[in-house]
């Protein structure tokens, strides 16, 4: 019975140490993305024996640690800490169960009894939890702790690609959508005339390095790392073409929408613009590549009679 319990705990995925002045503090994030710290360094870095003895307390949630149950603390502690502070039990890397509490519950701990002590209302032995709450709340914020967890874990990496995914999962598609048009003429026309370039309309093959520029200015611009994932599902055969349009893989709902928006303001800037040069330059200021940080302009002088 007690392996079948340990089997439906979260499990960690990720663990390592949060160095806060001079504590150290176990911390974890969990298969479903929530970041835990260990019970018993979370007491030893306030100050605190792992049960009080000898107070009073108020009616709260069972699970609610015992520092903050006491009664000259319940002005202090809103509805919501109240629900966020029970503790998390969980299966570690290494061994069959572990206890912790949510990350975000040890700054506002420390905000707690930063409260209470400029109120006057702490008991002696409260008072240096107080001061350790100072020192701890120098080393986070509440918006900071999770990052902290993360770096201290090695999660970040996994956090970073899963945003990553979140981002390409709503440009793309899972499937090759029909051919219709998406780029308006006028996008090339004025491409064709800042290149001084002598254009011949849209059915008369356009250059190669016209779709180097199409990459540089939409593809990479829009989303990141968005136009090698669109290399990797559209790859050139042996001829070098390519079965569909990269806008073809974009979703109705966010990547045409977000495709269509660009371009006309990519075409607004070309319109404002007497030279390559001076248009390049307004697209890097405004929307600046999303898988670089090269601002150089394209010295590319290809032309065309």
């Amino acid at each position: 019975m007690t392996e079948e319990i340990t089997k439906r705990l979260p499990r960690a995925t990720h663990e390592g140490i949060l160095h806060i002045g001079d504590k150290e503090i176990r911390a974890a994030v969990l298969e479903n993305g929530q970041r835990v710290l260990t019970q018993s360094d979370v007491m030893r870095a306030l100050g605190r024996a792992r049960q009080a003895k000898g107070r009073q307390y108020y009616d709260a949630d069972v699970n609610m640690p015992a520092f903050l149950t006491a009664k000259n603390l319940k002005p202090f502690i809103s509805k919501e800490l109240e629900v966020t502070s029970s503790q998390i039990e969980f299966k570690p890397l290494k061994g069959s169960r572990a206890f912790g509490y949510p990350a975000e519950l040890l700054p506002k701990v420390c905000e707690v009894f930063i409260d209470a002590k400029e109120a006057g209302v702490l008991s002696h032995t409260q008072v240096r939890i107080a001061e350790q709450c100072k020192v701890l709340y120098r080393g986070f914020t509440v918006l900071g702790i999770t990052a902290l967890v993360d770096e201290a874990t090695g999660y970040q990496e996994v956090r970073d690609k899963r945003a990553l995914q979140a981002i390409l999962d709503a440009f793309l598609g899972k499937e090759l959508a029909a051919w219709a048009k998406r780029f308006p003429d006028e996008f090339y026309q004025e491409m064709f005339r800042l290149k001084n370039w002598q254009w011949r309309g849209m059915k008369v093959n356009r250059p190669s390095v016209v779709g180097k520029y199409t990459k540089d200015l939409v593809y990479e611009r829009l989303a990141p790392e968005l136009l090698t994932e669109l290399e990797k599902r559209n790859p050139r055969d042996e001829k070098g073409n390519r079965k569909a349009k990269h806008h073809q893989w974009l979703t109705e709902d966010v990547g045409h929408p977000a495709l269509a928006q660009h371009l006309y303001a990519t075409i607004g800037f070309m319109r404002a613009s007497s030279t390559w040069e001076q248009f390049y330059r307004m697209m890097q200021r405004a929307f600046p590549k999303k898988d670089t940080t090269m601002l150089l302009p394209m010295g590319d002088t290809d032309s065309i009679a």
